[in-house]
């Protein structure tokens, strides 16, 4: 059991958790909800002893062990599947106490190491490290690649699989979801069913939720609360709440009204003095109900299409890739004026190369595509987000899209974004990625696509915004493709799925419910025969030194050939790591309060101007390093899967 009693935290001015009186038991499932910065983090923080309550105290039952993902990935030599055994630190202890007893040729000792590694699972923790690795997406030959070859998408997923793999009693995981593709979501939400501790998530993946939590904790302006059920019981209760609060808020500032209006008329006259004293004292003992502050909405509409050719777009024994990497073969669909398309596939497949094709952007393009002369493309993926013109306005922006547009028609438009204020003049280079997004967002729509590209464009996207893009999609006119991992999306808004596998683009006759079953029977199936084929005594270690010799040679031509697209990746991580370091120190020194004192007014201003241009330069590198990953991974699955046919 887990107690925390009366506990605050503040992070300067913010309050993040105020009089937080909360009990959780062994076993639960518990999503935690509410706005982005609001205080879901803090929670993890305070039970994992990162910080410390400013009031009240956090109780952890005796011995609790508590597992979560690491944030970072060294880049070590050892194997995949070696790290994330590595997380398990009692296993590893018990197997230097019997390598001790061997070199000592200690007998007893020996016996009493082996009976500790029988009960900790020792002998079966290489199959089970090997099938939390497969269902997160990993190949045989990925799981015996050196960390330091992988690249940070998959090393998110590694430490993810280190946190599963743990003897845990609470487990904390912070939108475990983000770095994932659907087929992995699947697989993890599945796998968390089983968990016999107590699990928090941290979460906006509604169905994710739904499927997992029994009680949902909800943050906002610091209070937290608690409601049982899952994510959807909580979004009817909490409506149902604030009506009831909104109509009790009415009702008391009528009464409020009519008290005051009798002491304002009553107070000077002596005959009246002493009732409106009691009016006074009446209004003074009134316990006040809170007004429901409402967070600032988000609505936005795609404008329908000038034009609405049938079919906008065809292909016809079409391939794709990159340069002479063939990423897939033999593409053959139309997208009509109307078509609602989503695209399904493990990561790598090759659904965002699909994407490019059909915007015929970055690949090459062998076969006949044909697309109507009115077909006009909006595509939004995370690097359009950085083609933003960081130093000029929103408002500049779309002035020059449109040199028409009058001051408070722009204000209008992008009102209708939650830009409010002198917010549209602000220079973009300010803004959040969430605010980027909807800007993007709204120059696209502007132009009036007939066709709209979305490529997982609900990444660390809240609640709102994913509801208010999902609203959008269901209105528009013209034709979509999307890729998600956001099952909520994908149901509400497309007609027909696509499947992205081995090569091929096939449709796909269901729904994502469907696909849950196609993925247990084609892929799982799969990750079951690997796991008893590797639970046996042998060790995990010693299946995948079969024929060790001739993965080392495909792995080595494969180092060779993506060896430059893999130092452009290095070098591009390595200056994120630097700008988030940098960005690190001068927060910490603006963090200091006599920084904002008047003799130091012009070393603010220079770290602010500072901090503005490393985030802007961190953007830019961040979404340069997201492309050329994708990439990378692309080309990696394709030449393992080339070269394994080839032998």
């Amino acid at each position: 059991m887990i107690t925390f009693s009366n506990v605050s935290y503040s992070r300067g001015s913010n309050t993040l958790v105020s009089s937080l009186d909360l009990t959780l038991f062994q076993g639960e499932k518990i999503g935690i909800v509410g706005a982005n910065g609001c205080g879901k983090s803090t929670l993890f923080q305070l039970l994992l002893g990162d910080l410390s309550c400013d009031e009240g105290e956090v109780e952890l039952a005796a011995k609790l062990r508590i597992a979560h993902v690491k944030q970072e990935t060294p880049g070590l030599e050892r194997s995949a599947l070696d790290y994330v055994l590595d997380g398990d630190a009692d296993l590893r202890d018990a197997q230097s106490k019997l390598e001790s007893a061997e070199q000592r040729n200690d007998g007893t000792a020996m016996a009493e190491a082996h009976a500790l590694l029988d009960s900790l699972g020792a002998y079966d923790a290489p199959a089970r490290a090997a099938k939390l690795l497969n269902g997160l997406g990993f190949s045989e030959q990925q799981m015996s690649e050196s960390v330091s070859n992988l690249s940070g998408g998959w090393r998110v997923r590694l430490n993810l699989a280190q946190a599963l793999l743990k003897p845990s009693d609470l487990l904390l995981l912070d939108e475990p979801t983000n770095h994932l593709d659907l087929d992995a979501v699947f697989w993890l939400e599945s796998y968390l069913k089983t968990y016999s501790g107590t699990l928090l998530i941290i979460s906006h993946d509604r169905d994710f939720l739904d499927a997992l939590s029994s009680r949902v904790l909800h943050f906002n302006q610091g209070k937290v609360t608690s409601y049982s059920g899952n994510y959807s019981r909580f979004l009817k209760i909490k409506a149902e709440q604030e009506a009831l609060q909104a109509k009790q808020f009415e009702k008391q500032q009528a009464k409020v009204a009519h008290l005051q209006s009798f002491i304002d008329r009553f107070k000077a006259k002596a005959s009246k003095a002493k009732q409106a004293q009691s009016r006074v004292k009446a209004l003074e003992k009134m316990a006040s109900v809170e007004n429901i502050k409402v967070r600032e909405s988000l609505s936005f509409d795609f404008f329908e299409p000038k034009h609405k050719p049938d079919p906008l777009l065809r292909f016809e024994n079409v391939d794709a890739g990159y340069d002479e990497l063939k990423v897939l073969s033999n593409i053959n669909f139309s997208i009509r004026s109307d078509s609602r398309i989503g695209l399904l596939g493990r990561n790598g497949a090759g659904k965002s190369t699909l994407l490019k094709t059909i915007a015929n952007t970055e690949v090459t393009v062998n076969g006949n595509r044909e697309q109507s002369k009115h077909l006009k493309i909006g595509y939004f993926a995370q690097h359009q987000l950085e083609q933003l013109e960081g130093n000029r306005s929103a408002f500049a922006q779309m002035q020059q899209l449109d040199a028409n547009l009058t001051e408070q028609q722009v204000r209008n438009y992008l009102g209708g974004f939650a830009f409010h204020g002198d917010k549209v003049f602000d220079d973009v280079e300010k803004f959040s990625g969430g605010e980027k997004a909807r800007l993007v967002l709204a120059l696209m729509i502007y132009q009036r696509p007939n066709l709209i590209l979305l490529d997982e464009p609900t990444n660390h996207l809240d609640m709102e915004m994913r509801d208010a893009l999902t609203m959008a999609i269901q209105n528009f006119a013209g034709a979509v493709v999307l890729i998600s991992h956001d099952r909520f999306l994908l149901d509400a808004t497309v007609d027909e799925l696509f499947l992205v596998d081995n090569r091929s683009v096939e449709s796909f006759k269901g729904d994502t419910s469907d696909y849950l079953q196609w993925l247990k029977a084609n892929r799982w199936g799969n990750e079951q025969s690997l796991t008893s084929e590797m639970g046996d005594n042998k060790s995990a270690s010693e299946e995948l030194k079969i024929d060790r010799k001739r993965e080392k040679q495909q792995q080595a031509k494969i180092r060779q050939l993506l060896a430059p697209l893999k130092k452009q990746v290095d070098k591009l991580e390595s200056s994120v790591e630097k700008l988030q370091q940098q960005l690190v120190d001068i927060e910490t020194e603006l963090a200091n309060p006599e920084l904002y004192q008047d003799e130091k007014k012009s070393r603010l201003a220079e770290l602010l101007s500072k901090q503005a241009q490393l985030k802007q330069q961190l953007e830019q590198d961040e979404s340069q390093w997201f492309e050329l990953q994708e990439e990378l991974e692309a080309k990696t699955l394709r030449l393992s899967e080339e070269l394994q046919a080839a032998i």
